[in-house]
C-alpha cells in the first residue's frame, strides 16, 4: 500500500469525548426526575431532538446543551424553572471547558507517525471549542494541517483531499467512529483503520457495506497502530502476515 497522508479524527479517537455527554446525560435526568419524568422516556426524546437539530445546530457541545434545554421544556410541559435552565446551561459549559483526556497510545502513536508522514487531523463540531481542544491537548505540534468541519462526508473528504493534492488511495484514515471516519473515505477509494471506542453514540452506528470490508482494518488501540500501518505498507516484521480487516476473525 503506497500510503502518503493519514488522517486523524480528534474526539473519541485520540481523547475522552463521549463519557463527557454520558455523565452530562445522567445529570440532565436527575434533574427532570424532580419534575415527575421518567429517565427512561428523558433519554428517548433527547435522543430525538438531538438528531432532530443536527440540521440547525451542527454538532457539538453548544448543539448538546441548547437540545438538553429544549427537551427539559418539551418533558416538564414548560414546568421547569428558570434555575432549572441555569442547571442545563452550567454543565453544558463545564463541558466546554472539560479538561482534555488523552487516549492511552495517543502522544506515541502520533509522534512515531508523523515523522514519516504528514498527519491530517479532521475533526466536526463547534469551531472555537474544537480549536481549544486541540491545542489544549497538546497534539498539534504532530499534524501538518487541521480540519474543523461541520460534517463528515464523502463530499467533505474529498474537497479536502483535492485542497492537499492526496489522492484518496494514497490516503489512510483513523477513527473511531464507522459513519463518519470509516465509511466515507473508503467509499470514495481511501482507506482506513477502526478503532472501536468503548463508547459511542448511537447515531454513529452503522454497519460495513460487504463491498466495502476489504478496505478497512481494525486494531484494538493506538498503541498498535504505528507497527500495523508499517505492516500494510511491507515495512514491518509481520509483512507477510494478513492484515485484520473489519468484521473477520
Amino acid at each position: 500500500m503506497d500510503i502518503h497522508w493519514i488522517g486523524f479524527d480528534a474526539d473519541d479517537t485520540l481523547w475522552v469525548n463521549e463519557r463527557l455527554y454520558r455523565e452530562a446525560r445522567t445529570r440532565f435526568d436527575a434533574l427532570l426526575v424532580s419534575y415527575g419524568v421518567d429517565p427512561a422516556g428523558a433519554d428517548r426524546r433527547v435522543d430525538e431532538i438531538e438528531v432532530q437539530n443536527l440540521q440547525w445546530y451542527g454538532y457539538g457541545v453548544m448543539s448538546f446543551g441548547l437540545s438538553l434545554i429544549e427537551a427539559a421544556v418539551d418533558l416538564t410541559q414548560g414546568r421547569i424553572s428558570g434555575q432549572g435552565i441555569s442547571q442545563v446551561l452550567e454543565l453544558t459549559k463545564e463541558m466546554i471547558t472539560a479538561e482534555v483526556e488523552l487516549l492511552e497510545g495517543a502522544e506515541q502513536a502520533l509522534a512515531e507517525l508523523s515523522s514519516a508522514h504528514p498527519l491530517l487531523l479532521i475533526t466536526k463540531g463547534e469551531l472555537n471549542h474544537q480549536h481549544s481542544k486541540i491545542e489544549r491537548s497538546g497534539l498539534r505540534r504532530h499534524f501538518r494541517q487541521v480540519e474543523i468541519v461541520p460534517d463528515k462526508t464523502p463530499a467533505t473528504y474529498a474537497e479536502i483531499l483535492k485542497r492537499h493534492a492526496v489522492e484518496p488511495e494514497r490516503f489512510l484514515m483513523v477513527g473511531n467512529s464507522l459513519k463518519s471516519d470509516i465509511l466515507p473515505v473508503v467509499a470514495m477509494g481511501g482507506w482506513a483503520i477502526h478503532i472501536p471506542s468503548d463508547l459511542t453514540w448511537e447515531h454513529e452506528v452503522v454497519e460495513i457495506p460487504p463491498e466495502l470490508r476489504s478496505r478497512v482494518f481494525e486494531i484494538g488501540a493506538l498503541s498498535e497502530l504505528a507497527p500495523f500501518i508499517d505492516t500494510l505498507k511491507g515495512d514491518g516484521p509481520n509483512r507477510k502476515s494478513p492484515a485484520r480487516r473489519a468484521g473477520i476473525a
